[in-house]
């Protein structure tokens, strides 16, 4: 694979992703995907996904897992419901993602993502140390698929990320990157947070925001907008990806599935941008 393939952000069944024919359209080669609802998460769903990929040239780079009752309606439902975080729903949410992990093995793909939620402040806490053994726990049964998994940025500072990587202590924890969550959670700036932790990105997001009026961490959400009319900056954003050794998919997220017309225009555009972007940086 090259340096810098664009990628997009798609869907088998469920999420906000694009559908595949959106990636086949405009002529781009990966794409990280949602995975499937549990009952659809089957050797003869995958057999037939990956036909429709190979027929489209498309590789599969990244399956997310997400799970039901989570919500982003504001941040502090989003404290409360997404991820590995909520300790009524953590074993069963493990166990699915231990599903989604055998999904994405029959895909033939060798990287799974996911949203892991707000990981609480205090190391010392039993909330904490639970996560941790979770995540130990579910990361020796990506090992065993032969996998790594990649957490998303944005609901953590970049200080507190690694900290909960080096915790872990787990060889295959790497963090999926994405400069518009930071901005959307008030949790850092992207550019700097990049370089922090960029020796452990794995797999990177172009998506684009604005800073909320006041962008104290859970308070506000910031706005998501087309890439490149927001508050990231593109071409220092991959610039910064080339300094810190960066060579994975550009893979372009645009969470408006409610606009499905208005998301297939702005992932074009985004496409354009990129491919300029990195013809003239790498």
């Amino acid at each position: 694979m090259s340096t810098w393939p664009i990628g997009v952000f798609a869907s088998v069944d469920a999420g906000l992703g694009v559908h595949l024919d959106v990636a086949k359209e405009l002529g781009i080669p990966t794409v990280q995907v949602h995975s499937p609802h549990a009952g659809t998460r089957t050797k003869s769903a995958a057999d037939k996904f990956l036909a429709s990929c190979h027929a489209a040239g498309i590789t599969v780079t990244c399956v997310f897992g997400g799970f039901e009752g989570e919500s982003y309606a504001d941040i502090e439902i989003t404290a409360r419901t997404v991820g590995l975080v909520p300790e009524a729903t953590r074993a069963a949410r493990a166990d699915e993602m231990k599903q989604i992990s055998d999904f994405t093995k029959l895909l033939g793909c060798d990287t799974v993502g996911m949203h892991i939620g707000f990981v609480p402040s205090d190391r010392s806490s039993s909330s904490y140390r639970g996560l941790i053994e979770t995540t130990r726990d579910l990361l020796d049964h990506v090992s065993k698929n032969g996998q790594k998994m990649h957490l998303e940025t944005g609901q953590e500072t970049a200080e507190h990320l690694l900290e909960f990587i080096h915790d872990v202590e787990r060889p295959n924890l790497f963090i999926n990157f994405d400069p518009a969550n930071m901005i959307l959670y008030g949790t850092g700036n992207p550019i700097e947070a990049l370089k922090k932790v960029g020796h452990l990105v794995r797999s990177v997001h172009c998506k684009d925001a604005k800073w909320a009026a006041e962008p104290v961490r859970g308070k506000e959400w910031g706005s998501e907008v087309a890439l490149g009319e927001g508050d990231v900056g593109m071409e220092t954003y991959l610039r910064t990806l080339k300094a810190v050794g960066y060579t994975g998919p550009l893979t372009i997220e645009r969470e408006i599935a409610h606009d499905r017309e208005r998301q297939r225009r702005d992932i074009g555009t985004a496409a354009a941008l990129l491919t300029k972007l990195r013809t003239e940086i790498l």
